[in-house]
């Protein structure tokens, strides 16, 4: 049983279009909109081709303005924002274009705040094993290398 469709074609693209001028998108979540609208495959396939000649719709834009949003606002590490826009079928080629963009000041800066921060939290952990063991738990959820949080931790133990 076919869904019925929402939108005429005119209407989808200019949905996307606004959606797309409105903040940067990737194929995958335009994909599953158009089939929440119940287009049928090929009209998806014309409209984001169609997004793409307009350049409303750029890859490797998105995965910059991605890795920009998670390492300046949600503080994310390079692990944990490879893996997201890998669940968003990015290729290969435009997240590590992305990921090298990543200041590096910035991004250890986020890295010291976190720990810094995660450390008053935990101030009232008696045992400092276990303090150490969820500051390193946090700082890998969060997405950061092993090597980076050894490091830090190394910098900071005696301000901790």
């Amino acid at each position: 049983m076919k869904s019925e469709c929402k939108y005429s074609l005119l209407e989808a693209k200019v949905k996307l279009e606004a959606l797309c001028a409105y903040q940067e998108r990737c194929s995958f979540e335009l994909e599953k909109k158009m089939q929440l609208w119940g287009l049928d495959p090929e009209n998806q396939r014309i409209l984001l081709a169609d997004l793409i000649t307009n350049n409303f719709l750029n890859e490797e834009r998105f995965a910059e303005a991605f890795v920009s949003g998670k390492i300046n606002i949600k503080k994310w590490g390079r692990i944990k924002i490879k893996m997201e826009l890998k669940r968003k079928f990015i290729s290969d080629y435009s997240i590590n274009k992305a990921i090298a963009s990543i200041d590096g000041d910035a991004y250890w800066n986020n890295l010291k705040h976190l720990t810094i921060q995660k450390s008053r939290l935990l101030k009232q952990e008696k045992d400092a094993f276990k303090k150490k063991v969820k500051l390193f738990r946090f700082l890998n959820s969060k997405g950061y290398e092993q090597d980076l949080i050894h490091e830090v931790y190394q910098e900071l133990i005696n301000e901790l």
